[in-house]
């Protein structure tokens, strides 16, 4: 049986993941505004518009799909 993590080591969990965010979130804002100026290979999907976010949400998702991996191990 697995206990629950208890709150105040979620919390910190929680504030060491936004100070990484804060301290990541210019470099993926870089890189998703390079990828806006550099001419891109539109994906093909048959039927549908192209999806677009903005610069910062592209940078935020980003930077929330990779940060994970600083807590594994």
């Amino acid at each position: 049986m697995r206990t629950m993590v208890p709150n105040a080591r979620q919390q910190q969990e929680e504030i060491q993941f936004r100070l990484i965010l804060a301290a990541t979130y210019p470099f993926f804002l870089a890189a998703a505004a390079l990828g806006r100026v550099r001419p891109a290979q539109a994906v093909s999907r048959p039927g549908l518009a192209p999806a677009r976010r903005s610069v910062f949400g592209e940078a935020r998702a980003m930077a929330v799909q990779a940060i994970p991996f600083a807590f594994m191990g």
